[in-house]
């Protein structure tokens, strides 16, 4: 940049200061700066203007010297290398962001070119002002140091500051037990006599007592749930000691685990109490009223409501409330996986619920099964929009055997998953359902299906390796389940054919790497953009997570805790994982906020989003967590390159 543009830039700035600051106050992490800070960015800043196809900065430049601000245009950066390692491919840049960062904090030339895509207006500031700024400015420098994903805790504030306006929330679900432990935890020997601990109970006014041994361990629980069993016997054993009447082996957590945490088990479990212990030692008792009264989710109700329903039609009643539920949960601080988590344990107390209903309408087959989910449900991911993936596992000798106990089961099967349509459930449209004969087998079919899979690796199979592949056990005994999953893996990992063919599948959905583009374009009026956030999104961060961890035999099917097991153990970069967590969970939040307002507003739920609803925060981290898409396809080719 010459001398006299240069020169002209900065004049561009002073005259019009004001209406920098309100554009820089647009956009993270400026809005998040001190207003001295901003000003002195402002002061010392020149506008270039930068003609369609022009080269902004490139290797050539040598050693980086100035920091490009977008003001108005398009970006496009292509990172010019003969390396084939993973995240080589071109991004968009658009108003807000800025670049080229990496090459200024080492103080060496960028490796990318950027280019103008339209006619572009950029501030630009020297380097030695630049890194002042980065000294002055902690927001500044952090967005330096990650880039968009220092900006998730900022947009995570935003959504729990939106919905607690209207629920009014106080504690955040990540608040540790230890601040929620109102009291001393009240407790007693196993040998105390029953009418002294309801005594006890009642000077304490507390609804549990925990029974610990001679070095304070608790080793049993009792209730007024309890009590009232006691009550309702032949006798009152006010004498006899309270290890005869006490839940053995209670519930147990760490003062560091948080309310989540909590509720998340005494929905799993269906309990009111949970004893804290640090060290070896009781020192507290956390109940659902506890919960409760800190205006918490009344996830632990709507949780026994479900287990205790009476009847189909009262599971149906019950599913409004979840969406209540999600709001709620946002308010107070959960985070996208604890959502789905909670959606997904709920869905499976109607499945089991379901089940039981089934069982006494039809008569026990005489047939001993496990009820099997897949897909999202088996990874715990699920969020409001839903269907059923399922099958049943038997185990029987032969295939004679094996058709009379599936002839037996199927009515049930079917039965069920009508039951389950009703109550939100949707039928599988590609009939993956364990009233499909296909998908009511033994345990041997099981394993002869999933090895035709692996070794005839078709589009359909790779297509059924996607949903069955992610499975749990829901209900039922085990059924020789657990040898399924081993010899699934083995399987896998020694089929790098099958892992290849997978993987090139997963290739095929790419996310869009035009988003930007497209946005400009619409907000032009030359046309629309629509993302689907499951496909385009979510998806290449599933499959991909998927085909890593089955080659590494890793039994966990949640994509998150794929993620983190594949960076402990070295497959996957800490640092990108870390970037793609928080990636696939701001996609995944931004998915359960659509379904949270279409299903307020009475619409279909669906996962195509509009870009142009989307803020200047929210589409920023969009088009990183997309970025961070692509980048993990990129690892997923280089992995399984030719």
């Amino acid at each position: 940049m010459g001398q006299h543009a240069d020169h002209a830039g900065r004049t561009a700035v002073a005259q019009n200061v004001q209406g920098i600051m309100q554009f820089l106050q647009q956009h993270p992490p400026f809005d998040q700066m001190e207003q001295s800070h901003l000003l002195a960015l402002v002061e010392h800043a020149s506008l270039g203007f930068h003609a369609a196809g022009s080269v902004i900065a490139c290797p050539a430049d040598g050693v980086a010297k100035r920091w490009f601000l977008i003001r108005q245009g398009l970006v496009e950066g292509v990172r010019e290398t003969r390396d084939v390692s993973p995240g080589t491919d071109g991004f968009q840049l658009g108003q807000g962001d800025g670049f080229p960062v990496a090459a200024l904090l080492g103080e060496r030339p960028t490796r990318t070119t950027y280019r103008a895509v339209v006619d572009t207006f950029c501030l630009q500031l020297d380097m030695e002002i630049y890194l002042r700024l980065l000294d002055m400015s902690e927001p500044f420098r952090a967005f330096a140091m990650q880039g968009a994903s220092s900006l998730f805790g900022h947009l995570h504030q935003q959504v729990q500051m939106q919905a607690s306006a209207h629920l009014g929330a106080q504690y955040s679900l990540d608040t540790p037990l230890s601040v929620l432990m109102a009291r001393e935890p009240v407790a007693c020997t196993p040998d105390t006599p029953l009418h002294e601990a309801v005594q006890l109970m009642h000077e304490r006014q507390v609804g549990s007592i925990a029974l610990v041994d001679a070095s304070q361990h608790p080793v049993g629980i009792f209730t007024l749930r309890d009590l009232r069993r006691v009550v309702a016997s032949a006798e009152l054993p006010l004498s006899r000691p309270m290890d005869q009447f006490m839940t053995p082996d209670p519930i147990c957590l760490p003062p560091v685990a948080t309310a989540f945490d909590a509720a998340l088990l005494m929905t799993r479990h269906h309990i009111a109490h949970i004893c804290v212990v640090e060290a070896g030692r009781l020192v507290g008792v956390i109940s659902e009223r506890d919960l409760f009264a800190l205006q918490r989710v009344d996830l632990v109700h709507l949780a026994r409501a479900i287990s205790q329903a009476d009847s189909v039609d009262t599971l149906v009643e019950l599913r409004p409330q979840m969406t209540r539920l999600v709001n709620g949960m946002l308010a107070h601080g959960a985070d996208s996986e604890q959502v789905t988590r909670v959606v997904t344990q709920l869905n499976d107390h109607t499945t089991t619920r379901v089940i039981e209903l089934m069982l006494a309408m039809h008569g026990d087959p005489g047939i001993a099964f496990s009820w099997l989910v897949f897909g999202s449900e088996g990874r715990g991911e699920q969020t409001l929009l839903t269907d059923q993936d399922n099958g049943m596992l038997f185990e029987a000798e032969g295939a004679a055997a094996a058709e009379a106990a599936r002839a037996r089961l199927l009515p049930l099967a079917n039965a069920i998953n009508q039951a389950l349509d009703r109550c939100g459930l949707t039928l599988c449209k590609g009939n993956i359902m364990a009233g499909n004969p296909d998908l009511c087998l033994s345990q041997q079919e099981w394993l002869q299906r999933f090895a035709r899979i692996i070794r005839t690796p078709e589009p359909e199979n790779v297509l059924k390796a996607t949903i069955f592949f992610d499975l749990k056990r829901l209900w039922g005994a085990d059924n020789g389940f657990n040898q399924l999953v081993d010899a699934l893996l083995n399987m896998v990992a020694d089929s790098p054919a099958f892992q290849w063919t997978m993987a090139q599948t997963a290739l095929r959905h790419r996310p869009p790497t035009g988003m930007m583009r497209a946005f400009l374009g619409q907000t032009l009026g030359f046309g629309e953009t629509v993302l689907n956030l499951k496909t385009e999104g979510l998806t290449p961060f599933v499959d991909s997570a998927r085909i890593l961890a089955l080659a590494q035999g890793i039994r966990e099917a949640s994509t998150l805790a794929r993620l983190r097991l594949l960076a402990e153990r070295g497959v996957i970069e800490r640092r990108n994982a870390e970037a793609y967590v928080k990636a696939y969970s701001y996609l995944q939040l931004l998915r359960m906020r659509q379904h949270q307002q279409q299903a307020l507003a009475g619409e279909p739920l669906d996962n195509r989003l509009d870009p142009a609803r989307l803020d200047v925060l929210d589409r920023r981290i969009l088009r990183e967590s997309l970025r961070q898409a692509r980048h993990i396809q990129a690892l997923l080719a280089f992995r399984y390159r030719q």
